[in-house]
């Protein structure tokens, strides 16, 4: 059977997909890059905030059209797991709802006939195991690729609905990452993305303590591997160890996405977040001192419910005081089903304003650092070749999708791929300008 797999959401969904993809090329079916030329049409879903929801919702619609006698539709994913009987119910186009743990399943149930009518599988309970489900597929850029190292979550912030549809926080053993990581390698990743729903949690549940620096060592020493990079990492685990090990560790990326949600005492308890603003500011310190290039990525959260006037000034002030190099605001969205959701909540437009006024500090902010890169030299990634002799691609500071890029010129018989070393020679706020330079130089890297 010919299959068409698309994913939204964040990369760890992606992750999912990639494992999905390799299940069924296992059992005989053929992946195709586009939807129309495919028998069976797969939407991995997510279901975090409105915005993503909504987002799904509508290529639920969208591949629904391409549904008929001979092809069909399969939707899973977090909105899957989350929504299961308003979209079994309201969406009839869709002929099979599937759990977030059960991909494995779905070559019997293909065998089976299961999709000659309407089912479900594997939905109920949130998944209480970590299923290995073998070899990945590659699906979008194999310079750069995820490995998602746990699912689940144990932090129960109060806006998040996330344990409530990935269950508890599991780990998955260093010797199947390892494995993983060098097959990987071995077909031409460059760039390691580590991603979990809190990373530096990594391990406690399988060996009894917090074992991400073991990891990275381990990672570190796969040969073709050149840049390893953490998301989601926790500021309340965010250990001396790991800082050294992202110190010395030659491959590791001088970046960590460490979300925050807030600054403010009562706010980040209303939230039920284990850190305050003594803890936040002396992690930031930690990095800043260990690691003087070190950029760091942030998330925070505007008009979350009875956030003040004087709250969200202070919020404010902490951005432009703390210079966050990498830095993404939220307008607060109401989840059913969290304690969020049951406080007082703040107008639409409110939170909004809120989240445009700190992205328009940011923006300043970003604008100037970029600024002080021009005359610098970085080695950078290449993602793409956009027009005869210009290059897109990325330094150690920007993560795939979601931070900078840099074009530059060079000679447009170069490789499309690999890395190059580049000279910055304009800035604007979130992209750099450059050219290539065929002498090594001396590189900030």
């Amino acid at each position: 059977m010919r299959f068409y797999i698309e994913t939204l959401g964040c990369p760890k969904n992606l992750a999912d997909s990639e494992s999905l993809a390799g299940i069924l090329e296992r059992a005989g079916h053929q992946r195709v890059g586009v939807p129309d030329a495919a028998e069976l049409l797969l939407l991995n879903t997510c279901g975090f905030i409105r915005d993503a929801k909504k987002e799904s919702i509508e290529r639920i619609f969208a591949l629904a059209g391409l549904r008929s006698k001979t092809v069909r539709l399969v939707v899973m994913g977090c909105m899957a797991q989350r929504y299961t009987d308003d979209l079994f119910e309201e969406i009839p186009e869709i002929d099979l709802l599937m759990g977030i743990s059960e991909y494995d399943r779905l070559p019997a149930y293909l065998d089976a006939g299961g999709l000659s009518q309407r089912g479900r599988l594997g939905l109920g309970e949130p998944p209480t195991r970590y299923v290995e489900w073998g070899r990945p597929v590659i699906l979008e850029n194999s310079q750069s690729r995820f490995l998602k190292i746990s699912d689940g979550c144990d932090n129960h912030c109060a806006y998040c609905v996330i344990p409530s549809i990935r269950g508890r926080f599991r780990s998955r053993r260093i010797e199947t990452l390892i494995e993983e990581a060098v097959r990987m390698a071995q077909t031409g990743c460059l760039e390691l993305n580590i991603v979990a729903q809190d990373v530096t949690a990594y391990g406690i549940d399988l060996y009894g303590k917090k074992r991400l620096p073991d990891l990275l060592a381990r990672l570190s020493e796969i040969d073709g591997l050149e840049w390893i990079r953490l998301f989601y990492c926790y500021e309340d685990k965010l250990t001396a160890e790991l800082i050294e090990c992202m110190r010395t560790l030659p491959k590791l990326c001088h970046y960590i996405d460490l979300p925050i949600q807030h600054i403010n005492n009562r706010i980040l308890r209303q939230m039920r977040r284990r850190s305050n603003r003594t803890t936040i500011l002396g992690a930031i310190e930690k990095l800043r001192s260990a690691i003087p290039d070190i950029h760091i990525r942030t998330s925070l959260i505007a008009g979350f419910p009875g956030e003040t006037e004087a709250e969200f000034e202070e919020l404010a002030d902490f951005i432009k005081e703390t210079r966050f190099e990498r830095l993404g605001v939220f307008a607060y969205s109401e989840e059913e089903g969290t304690p969020a959701a049951e406080m007082a909540q703040l107008p639409e437009e409110v939170r909004t304003e809120r989240r445009d006024r700190l992205m328009e500090i940011q923006n300043r902010i970003s604008y100037e650092q970029n600024q002080a890169k021009i005359g610098q030299q970085f080695d950078v990634l290449i993602e793409a070749e956009e027009a005869p002799g210009v290059f897109r691609g990325r330094t150690q500071y920007d993560a795939p999708e979601i931070d900078n890029e840099i074009l530059f010129e060079a000679d447009h018989r170069r490789s499309a791929a690999g890395f190059a070393k580049i000279r910055v020679t304009d800035a604007y706020d979130y992209d750099l300008i450059g050219r290539e330079e065929e002498s090594p130089g001396e590189s900030t890297q």
